[in-house]
């Protein structure tokens, strides 16, 4: 008998989402029929918007708080997506 061992990573913690998350934020596609989560298209573009304001301005500390949640639902999404990978591929 042969035991094999997965081990997977806790994934990482959300403390708060952003207030101005719109409802159909993260859309789903499939990629060689894994789901990939991702940023809809719009949250995309404001993401974008706040990385262009902030590498000509300063951002409001809302704005920063802002995109800080972002960037943690995008580490949350990575996860999500690289645990759905690998386990396919098992």
């Amino acid at each position: 008998m042969i035991l094999r061992v997965i081990s997977i990573a806790l994934p990482p913690k959300l403390d708060h989402l952003p207030e101005t998350l719109p409802e159909g934020a993260v859309c789903i596609e499939l990629e060689e029929g894994i789901p990939v989560f991702r940023a809809s298209s719009s949250v995309q573009a404001h993401i974008e918007s706040l990385l262009t304001k902030q590498q000509t301005t300063t951002l409001s500390a809302a704005e920063e708080q802002e995109l800080d949640r972002y960037e943690e639902i995008d580490d949350y999404l990575s996860f999500v997506n690289r645990t759905l990978r690998n386990l396919s591929l098992t």
